[in-house]
């Protein structure tokens, strides 16, 4: 498949079936995150596995939307291997940390789309509360959560996910 054919086929997932996500499957999705691109190839990103009835249990109490999911990728990144840019007369010690976390969870979720297993990207959580429950280090910051599994009989796309812009609204040729 094409990957523009990929990207307007996938959509956010919200009705999991409970099978899980084989792990040859998780492998190739994990790889997709480590071969991603980041700042100067830093590769600063932290990605935890939560698939564990305890670790499952602990995602769910960060109110994230997980939708039944049966396993989910912590996406984080490390403040201290990140790329900081030194001439951004704008920021303080700017850091693509964000961005790096991004295009690695992007990537997984389209390997994962590419394998018929679904996503959904989820930001709706306190951060500061999911490093506490994980216990993650300091210098890791938690981005977002890619929830992953199959769809269920009720999955279907939500009803403005064909809706986009036409190109002309969102790029300017300088």
């Amino acid at each position: 498949m094409a990957f523009i054919d990929l990207a307007k086929q996938r959509y956010s997932e919200r009705y999991f079936t409970e099978k899980p996500v084989e792990k040859e499957k998780l492998d190739l999705i994990l790889e997709a995150g480590r071969v991603a691109p980041t700042g100067c190839n830093y590769q600063p990103q932290r990605i935890y596995v939560i698939q564990s009835k305890d670790a499952m249990e602990k995602a769910v109490s960060t109110k994230a939307s997980l939708c039944g999911c049966p396993v989910v990728m912590l996406v984080c990144y490390d403040r201290n291997e990140v790329w900081k840019n030194p001439i951004d007369r704008s920021y303080d010690e700017y850091n693509c940390g964000e961005q790096d976390a991004s295009i690695v969870a992007a990537s997984m979720m389209f390997q994962a789309e590419e394998l018929g297993v679904h996503s959904l990207w989820i930001r709706g959580f306190d951060s500061k509360y999911v490093s506490d429950v994980f216990n993650l280090p300091d210098n890791e910051i938690p981005v977002m959560m890619l929830a992953l599994g199959y769809p269920s009989k009720e999955s279907h796309p939500a009803h403005l996910h064909s809706e986009r812009k036409k190109i002309e609204e969102t790029v300017q040729w300088l």
